[in-house]
């Protein structure tokens, strides 16, 4: 697991208020929204701001959402090719 993962895993629970979940219970290749973590909607615009705040990338079509969103694999990648902030 990479440290963009890790970092994300973490962000995750802080800024859904998941004192109830380690890192080591988030699956990166699980289903993100509508999964086990009982992320929804609203979540899911928590997460679009927390993108956007700490890497630099936007989020702003349902159809990229879905996909970005999907796996906490499938966002890290996103942030990866898109965000500014990230040194390669």
């Amino acid at each position: 697991m990479d440290d963009l993962t890790k970092k994300l895993k973490v962000r995750l629970i802080e800024v859904l208020n998941m004192s109830d979940i380690t890192p080591d219970d988030i699956d990166e290749n699980a289903q993100l929204v509508g999964g086990d973590l009982g992320i929804d909607s609203i979540d899911v615009l928590e997460m679009v701001v927390m993108v956007e705040k700490d890497y630099g990338v936007v989020i702003n079509n349902k159809d990229i959402g879905e996909k970005v969103f999907s796996t906490l694999g499938a966002l890290a990648d996103y942030i990866r090719e898109n965000s500014p902030k990230l040194s390669s």
